[in-house]
């Protein structure tokens, strides 16, 4: 199995966990040092990240679309889109967002280190 191909499973099941609103899956993706960005540009440290179900996060629909791996050894980089169907205690969050993740392989094993989903700017007219 390639690294891009390890990396990407990796990418697969993180999303299956959010998806599922799965916090105890979601633990075993994610590296003990891990930080994540949202949206809307807070950071939240792996206990943080994992406790957002029980906080009122809810996920209805959780993918990513034309994820790019790059191996840089032991660590990857990917860059996708997430088009996401969520609501943070009752308000709606959906969107499609760019999304850039690290992972890293400290023990053989690919984990998450960090997710950064930021705006994803919508194309504006060609130029002149």
């Amino acid at each position: 199995m390639t690294t891009e191909t390890e990396v990407l499973d990796l990418v697969d099941r993180w999303a299956k966990a959010e998806r599922g609103n799965d916090a105890e899956a979601l633990a075993g993706v994610l590296a003990d040092d891990f930080v994540g960005v949202g949206p809307l540009g807070f950071v939240l440290d792996r206990q943080q990240w994992l406790a957002r179900f029980g906080n009122g996060l809810e996920n209805r629909a959780f993918a990513i679309e034309d994820a790019q791996a790059r191996d840089y050894g032991t660590a990857a980089v990917v860059v996708g889109v997430l088009a996401q169907e969520t609501s943070f205690q009752g308000r709606d969050n959906s969107g499609r967002f760019r999304l850039t993740l690290v992972a890293t392989r400290p023990d053989g094993r690919w984990l998450l280190a960090n997710a950064h989903i930021g705006t994803l700017q919508q194309p504006g007219p060609p130029p002149s």
